[in-house]
């Protein structure tokens, strides 16, 4: 049983998968206190940021500067719920208006705007997490790729959007919570989000919808679609001379980005109980390409390994190097991409896999046969030759697929 499970894994490239869901599932809960666990949970939300970028930048060529709009606004749709169910007139009863949130009140409101009332009611909170930041993406990425605006000047458009919604959250205080954002959240549904064992029940729905996108973001990448975000990326006017419609597959691959994000920034604010919008503006935009750059634009599980790199580095620099973090912070990330430009899937590839096959091999067949390692690049493969043998024996790479770190360049 074990056997034919493993050659499944292996047949579908999910080596990796299996190895970063058992370190999250398995040996961080175990080796973790709640508090740092909690870290963790935080980190893995900004990973689904950066699984969208692999599927947007890394296979459609897509870069975006602005992942934090959309982070920022399935934070706020889930947030706004959890606000509203806290503000009950019992709770806020010392209010000039009871039964609205505590900022509204502080900004002389006198009822519940109309638009934050759909929120009263949790299905239509999570719908909004989904619906809200893809229909915005799609509505930036139609109007800009149907007239082939591309590259750069995207990259500009949404740092530009991203800018934008920063200003209006902030200036419009009285109905967004302005710099503050939205604080004091403490219930879902009755469920107090506070408490030990509600973080540990919320650190495992975000380990499950994490490899959940991981596993449909490689299904996508296996099929025809992903095949055409690839060709589409590197020869874009043959794609186009093909009869395909460019730019609907460009807008796929950045809506498809906008969602994961949504739900990144939903269950960010369920962890951490608030959201503001310094989680929205260019800076964190940047970090989260910095996140999916850091572990491999081309590999899915390269992206959740460095989002949880530069995350770690970031606390244990704040925490021991209180006067020097940022200037750390920096040198990490030069560090990195100088050193490794293809991310932490380019080590992988280009040293752990080997090194790892090699082993393999020589566990393989007792006796001390020599082997000679061959890797396939193009058909991603290894093919171990025995010399004494007669047959090639194949064996799939931990890589293959998204398995383990992928190291493509772009």
């Amino acid at each position: 049983m074990l056997s034919k499970l493993k050659t499944w894994i292996d047949q579908r490239g999910l080596n990796g998968f299996v190895i970063l869901a058992i370190l999250l599932v398995v040996i961080f809960p175990l080796a973790m206190d709640i508090f740092r666990l909690n870290l963790v949970g935080k980190y893995l939300t900004y990973g689904f940021v950066a699984i969208g970028l692999v599927m947007a930048w890394g296979y459609g060529g897509v870069l975006s500067l602005g992942q934090g709009v959309f982070f920022g606004l399935g934070g706020y749709a889930m947030a706004m719920f959890l606000k509203l169910e806290a503000s009950d007139p019992i709770s806020t009863k010392i209010q000039s208006t009871p039964g609205i949130p505590d900022f509204m009140d502080w900004n002389q409101l006198t009822a519940l705007p109309m638009f934050w009332k759909p929120f009263q009611h949790l299905p239509l909170a999570m719908l909004a997490v989904i619906v809200v930041p893809t229909l915005l993406a799609f509505i930036i990425s139609f109007a800009m790729f149907k007239r082939r605006v591309g590259g750069v000047y995207f990259a500009i458009i949404t740092q530009a959007v991203a800018l934008i919604l920063t200003v209006l959250i902030i200036g419009q205080q009285g109905y967004t919570g302005g710099v503050n954002g939205i604080t004091d959240l403490k219930t879902m549904l009755g469920w107090d989000i506070r408490t030990n064992s509600a973080k540990y029940i919320l650190y495992f729905v975000t380990v499950a919808l994490l490899l959940g996108s991981i596993y449909l973001c490689h299904w996508v990448q296996k099929s025809k679609l992903g095949t055409l975000l690839l060709a589409m990326r590197d020869k874009e006017d043959r794609v186009r001379f093909s009869g395909y419609d460019v730019a609907m597959f460009k807008v796929f691959a950045f809506c498809l980005a906008a969602l994961l994000a949504g739900i990144g920034g939903a269950m960010f604010t369920l962890q951490v109980g608030f959201m503001s919008a310094s989680f929205v503006g260019i800076v964190p935009s940047i970090e989260m390409v910095i996140f999916a750059a850091v572990g491999g634009r081309m590999s899915l599980v390269g992206a959740v390994y460095g989002t949880l790199l530069v995350n770690f580095g970031k606390t244990y620099f704040s925490e021991s190097f209180p006067d020097l973090w940022l200037f750390l912070m920096a040198a990490l990330f030069i560090g990195v991409v100088m050193a490794f430009p293809n991310g932490l899937a380019g080590v992988y590839t280009s040293h752990v896999r080997p090194w790892v096959i090699k082993r393999w091999a020589a566990r393989g067949k007792p006796g001390g046969t020599a082997k000679a390692v061959v890797t396939n690049e193009a058909a991603p493969e290894v093919t171990v030759m025995e010399t004494p043998a007669t047959t090639p024996r194949t064996v799939a790479p931990m890589n293959a697929g998204m398995g383990g770190i992928q190291g493509q360049s772009a």
